[in-house]
């Protein structure tokens, strides 16, 4: 390797720039030694080597600042040693020198990496240090702003938060590991997906086009999310635009914050501030009504003996008293029972086999209205901690709705259990009947809410209460025309 130096006096050594001249023809390293030896480039000190493997071991010494790379290297190219430098993590700006102008080799060697482009017979002092000083500075704030940009997307990969970048459809143009997760897609196929597939409600989606595109932001928009399993979850979204410098919306980025869990808490909570209502007024109708119902019982007993028996009119007007007496006495004490803590016995049990025994109760009923009944059990481990006594009676309400619902001779009731991510077993009940309104949907679990004639309205509020108890929970889904699919969770 042979180097030439500027007299140290005329620069300090902490501002010479180190360049590396490649250049199997020695004719153009003198020239270009002449070049780098004017006095407006006496900071700089050139080093020549004439091959390419040569070359090689220089990059990998990584001890220059600046590498003047020729076209013409033997079998090899100049674009190839910037190749080869770019694999090696060779990061000091690299200026390939050729003999001919050709805008072809020019564009190659941009696109590859190279810093300039420089034809040999038109260069002077001034172009040479000029340009080893722009690539140098622009070398320089390419690795500030690679340091950066390795800031944020370590941000960007490690948060906890869901945030990804789009378009102005909202296509997906990136997303980090806590998208992924969320919504179970990689990165690639979130980018090839149409984001129509991921919302429950598709006028959700427009909503948000229409307010981003108007307003530039949306904040905290509550919609349901798809999984890539069909699991829903209820999301907040945040999105902004991100303006290009005239001040035009060039590209998207938002935040999905998951509020499932805190969603169903609340759920919970209102539900068991229900119930608790409910008990009370249990407990005060069972306290006010129960002694005098007990009294009017026994009166009707004891003026059962005084009357006429033979009477049929009076034997019809005793009987009606004494089955709404039955009846009142009835509807308390489902009310107590529909509305009280329950006492579990809980254990560890096969979750299917409980199912299964459940719907052989149903099953006279199903044959009985010409039915169809459709099963699919889950194969692996489906144990749960519950009262399987309990879960019968809180299933066995959702299975009598269901085939109640269906129409004689077309109904087809679809019943699977699996388990799910978060340590839980879930059984799915589905029908095909008319399905419930959104309105009706929010009161299913109010105690006496029923929209069959003769019903009390306590089945559902009784399932929730064992739901409850078990720390569990249930969701409905209801669309009217097309049935109604329950899904009870419980813990393993």
């Amino acid at each position: 390797m042979i180097s030439v130096a500027t007299p140290l006096d005329v620069t300090d050594k902490k501002s010479m720039i180190r360049v590396l001249l490649v250049e199997d023809d020695e004719d153009d390293y003198m020239l270009t030694r002449a070049l780098v030896s004017a006095r407006e480039n006496a900071n700089i000190k050139l080093d020549w080597i004439d091959s390419y493997e040569s070359a090689l071991k220089a990059l990998e010494e990584n001890e220059h600042d600046v590498y003047l790379v020729d076209y013409r290297l033997g079998h090899h190219t100049g674009i190839d040693l910037i190749q080869a430098a770019q694999h090696l993590g060779c990061r000091a700006p690299m200026i390939l020198l050729t003999g001919q102008d050709d805008l072809t080799v020019d564009q190659s060697a941009l696109e590859l990496g190279a810093a300039d482009y420089l034809v040999k017979g038109r260069i002077d002092a001034q172009l040479l240090g000029r340009s080893i000083r722009y690539a140098l500075r622009q070398a320089s704030v390419l690795a500030e702003m690679a340091s950066q940009e390795n800031k944020y997307r370590s941000l960007f990969e490690r948060s906890m938060d869901a945030i990804f970048v789009a378009s102005g459809d909202l296509h997906f143009q990136d997303a980090n590991p806590a998208v992924e997760k969320l919504l179970g897609y990689s990165r690639e196929e979130l980018q090839r997906l149409n984001p129509a597939r991921l919302f429950a409600n598709l006028n959700h989606l427009r909503a948000l086009r229409f307010n981003v595109s108007e307003h530039g932001q949306i904040k905290d928009y509550e919609t349901t999310l798809i999984h890539k399993n069909g699991r829903k979850r209820i999301c907040l979204l945040s999105v902004w635009a991100v303006e290009d410098v005239i001040g035009q919306p060039e590209w998207y980025q938002g935040i999905v914050r998951d509020i499932t869990e805190q969603k169903r808490a609340q759920q919970d909570l209102i539900l068991a501030e229900k119930l608790t209502m409910t008990g009370k007024i249990a407990r005060s109708i069972a306290h006010e009504v129960r002694n005098p119902l007990t009294n009017l019982s026994l009166a009707l007993e004891q003026l059962k003996d005084e009357l006429n028996t033979d009477d049929e009119y009076i034997t019809m007007y005793t009987n009606i008293i004494g089955r709404n007496v039955d009846r009142i006495g009835q509807l308390i004490t489902e009310m107590l029972n529909s509305s009280k803590p329950r006492e579990l016995e809980r254990k560890k049990q096969d979750f299917n086999a409980v199912v299964k025994s459940t719907l052989q109760l149903v099953n006279d009923r199903i044959k009985l209205k010409r039915m169809r009944i459709e099963t699919e059990f889950a194969q692996e481990n489906c144990q749960g901690m519950i009262d399987s006594d309990q879960v019968k009676t809180a299933l066995l309400n959702i299975l009598v709705n269901a085939v109640e619902a269906m129409q004689e001779g077309k109904g087809i009731l679809k019943v699977r259990t699996y388990t799910t991510d978060d340590a839980r077993v879930c059984v799915e009940v589905s029908d095909n009947g008319g399905g419930i309104s959104e309105a009706d949907r929010q009161r299913l679990f109010d105690p006496f809410f029923t929209g069959k004639s003769g019903g009390m309205g306590l089945g559902l509020t009784a399932t929730q209460n064992i739901i409850n108890s078990h720390k569990g929970s249930i969701d409905v889904e209801s669309e009217l025309g097309e049935g109604t699919t329950f899904k009870l969770y419980f813990p393993q």
